[in-house]
């Protein structure tokens, strides 16, 4: 989804070593994520344009975290939300998918950082708005952090990643166990 991979371009390493890097600085990750959802962005950034989107970012994960503790989005959060998509002024289209499938689009109106702020922003609004904050999460790995929006029927998925995150943190829970067990022993 656009929002959480926004909200993911600052990266921390999952694997603990401490690492983290904002990945809006990279012209190369920017790039390649405005061309994945057709934002109209002119690359390099500014320093001011840069500022916009980290505190847009900053904002969007603000919510999220209010929202994984429990919380409903505040009247003074949807309220800044409703600002930061008041620039992006889109013309809502009705298409069919080769699948024979009705699909409502958006089409910008507008090119510009300010623009795909808004789209960033309408993104969220989206997911927010279609009630189910309980799927909104934070990964449970605390060197990882990386936010997702959970999919799963049952919606216990704890990790980004099982694979990755999941395993690491098995893991560490084994040998923990092993050095409690150990240190008990002795």
């Amino acid at each position: 989804m656009l929002w959480d991979d926004f909200i993911n371009s600052k990266w921390h390493d999952w694997r603990g070593s401490g690492r983290s890097e904002d990945r809006l600085t990279r012209e190369d990750w920017l790039t390649d994520f405005t061309r994945e959802y057709d934002l109209q962005v002119g690359i390099p950034l500014t320093l001011d344009e840069l500022n916009l989107l980290q505190q847009l970012r900053s904002f969007l994960l603000n919510c999220v975290q209010h929202i994984v503790a429990g919380e409903s989005p505040s009247l003074l959060q949807i309220e800044e939300l409703n600002r930061w998509m008041a620039d992006g002024p889109v013309i809502r289209q009705l298409e069919i998918d080769e699948d024979q499938n009705l699909a409502l689009s958006y089409i910008q109106q507008h090119s510009g950082l300010q623009a795909a702020a808004a789209e960033i922003a309408g993104s969220f609004a989206q997911a927010i708005g279609k009630g189910e904050l309980s799927r909104f999460r934070i990964c449970t790995n605390p060197d990882c952090l990386w936010v997702y929006y959970d999919d799963t029927r049952n919606r216990s998925k704890r990790y980004c990643d099982d694979k990755a995150c999941g395993n690491l943190m098995k893991v560490r829970r084994f040998r923990a166990k092993k050095k409690q067990q150990s240190d008990t022993t002795h």
